[in-house]
């Protein structure tokens, strides 16, 4: 990513996010590229379009327990956050995508083979753009894990799946979310394929009271730092 004249940037550490093979990590065998990448230059298309905005984006997207004939099962949360840039300043209208398992770790996908009961009322998937400020809101069910047979009675900690956007597909930044004092993190090889402690302990979010509403739900706060040495870990980082 060029820089404008005149700026100089906070370079994201490497160590703050997963390699492309992480040997633990069994699929990433597979998946990771054996030949240095070839950079292509962007065009109009590329940084141009499409564009996202909040005309797209319908009110209510960012709550997975409405629009069903009934109230999902599990435990009901909200979680907020800022989308942050390296100086801590807010980035708005950005979109954010979301999609998780159910409460009983079953994702609604043809793929997903778990022996675990299919939600009706619980798709898994929502999205919204954050205001002026950065911001963002959803209200959902609290995942739960799931067996992935990665290696012998391997499970995934609850997480949920974080995908912004900026202006265009070539902008797009895709992350984990985790829970606070899950047994389960210090045991997938996925969480810790970030090198860094420090950059791991970013992925997991935080209770927060105050996004907790009384009698309804629990709330939890996940910011999002695009760049720079407090950057959020990200799929597939490698590029400036």
């Amino acid at each position: 990513m060029s820089q404008p004249p005149g700026r100089v940037y906070p370079r994201t550490s490497l160590a703050a996010h997963p390699p492309n093979d992480a040997p633990a990590y069994a699929s990433t065998r597979l998946r990771a590229p054996r030949r240095p990448l070839v950079i292509l230059p962007h065009t109009l298309t590329e940084t141009t379009g499409p564009v996202y905005g909040r005309e797209s984006v319908a009110p209510g997207e960012n709550d997975l327990t409405a629009g069903h004939a009934g109230a999902p099962i599990g435990e009901r949360i909200v979680v907020t956050g800022r989308v942050l840039d390296e100086d801590g300043r807010p980035v708005p209208h950005t979109l954010i995508e979301i999609w998780q398992a159910n409460s009983a770790g079953r994702y609604v996908h043809v793929n997903d083979r778990h022996d675990a009961p299919i939600d009706p009322n619980f798709t898994g998937a929502g999205r919204v753009v954050t205001d002026e400020r950065g911001a963002y809101a959803f209200t959902t069910i609290k995942p739960g894990a799931y067996p992935w047979r990665n290696h012998p009675n391997a499970w995934r900690p609850a997480h949920i799946h974080f995908s912004l956007f900026g202006p265009s597909f070539v902008t797009r930044l895709v992350t984990q979310m985790y829970f606070p004092g899950d047994p389960l993190l210090a045991l997938d090889p996925i969480w810790r394929s970030v090198p860094d402690p420090g950059a791991r302990a970013r992925l997991v979010s935080s209770f927060d009271i105050e996004t907790t509403t009384p009698e309804w739900a629990l709330g939890y706060r996940f910011d999002i730092v695009l760049r720079g040495r407090a950057a959020t870990p990200m799929e597939d980082p490698h590029h400036d």
